[in-house]
């Protein structure tokens, strides 16, 4: 008889911290879940991985625990351990990805719905969704880029969600030396503050004390002429190129009504 307490409390032991870690693993995926916007199903597999972990041990140690048992539980055990070397072999770069989704869903580098950029190839586009294997992110084209877990958590992005979606939206464009200037100015700063998508940032006190909605400064000397930029904010990245869009066309229709003109490169053709 007391060959077999010490593997009923083994058992016991196992349910019981099998329960424990599963309760508080499930609410912080939960969270996490709804943070990323994912369904929670997708890392139920890790829960149950977590629990045939712990069982497996247990009956390892109850095994071991009763003499009469205890070569045939080694022989197992190296042999479910050979098993579980090829197969891990085989699928390395399967679990490699099962693995980095796991640290997407922990650290949160980007969630579903953000529109970020990849420094590696200058993508953009929105996250779309996030799989156990892979991560989909549909660009501005509408098309599908889809990355693998494990490509992804090594990129370097640039995510326009992370914490704050506005948008610091930078318009340019290149003016002659002999145009005039400040109204060069003043238009391309009316147009962009004018635009329905563009967000007034402005402080209490700076609008007591007349700052404009829009900055417009000359950022450069070129050969070709006067480099000029407003700054803007807009909502999101979405409005943002909406905004540059529409501002560009307003502004260049104003140009050319007040006779102010755009520096272009020219080129000699030879005859």
């Amino acid at each position: 008889m007391e060959q077999f307490v010490l593997p009923v409390l083994i058992i016991v032991s196992a349910v019981v911290i099998s329960r424990i870690l599963s309760f508080f693993l499930n609410r912080y995926l939960r969270r996490s879940a709804v943070l990323l916007k994912v369904n929670i199903t997708n890392y139920t597999f890790l829960l149950n991985g977590l629990n045939l972990m712990i069982y497996s041990l247990a009956v390892f140690f109850v095994f071991y625990s009763i003499p009469q048992l205890r070569t045939i539980g080694k022989t197992l055990f190296a042999g479910a351990g050979i098993l579980a070397a090829i197969i891990g072999f085989a699928s390395q770069e399967a679990f490699s990805n099962i693995v980095s989704g796991i640290f997407l869903v922990i650290f949160k580098p980007f969630s579903v719905g953000d529109f970020v950029r990849l420094l590696s190839s200058n993508q953009l586009g929105a996250i779309e969704d996030i799989t156990l294997r892979h991560t989909i992110i549909r660009t501005m084209e509408n098309r599908r880029i889809v990355i693998p877990n494990s490509v992804i958590s090594r990129e370097a992005i640039v995510n326009s969600s992370l914490s704050d979606e506005r948008i610091n939206l930078h318009i340019e464009l290149v003016i002659e030396p002999n145009s005039n200037l400040q109204r060069a100015l003043d238009i391309l700063s009316e147009t962009a503050a004018a635009h329905p998508a563009c967000l007034d940032v402005r402080t209490p006190e700076q609008k007591g004390l007349g700052a404009p909605k829009v900055i417009a400064k000359v950022t450069e000397i070129e050969e070709l002429g006067l480099r000029i930029r407003a700054y803007a904010w807009a909502s999101n990245p979405d409005d943002a190129f909406e905004m540059r869009c529409d501002v560009l066309k307003e502004v260049a229709l104003r140009f050319e009504k007040e006779g102010l003109k755009l520096a272009f490169a020219q080129r000699l053709i030879p005859q």
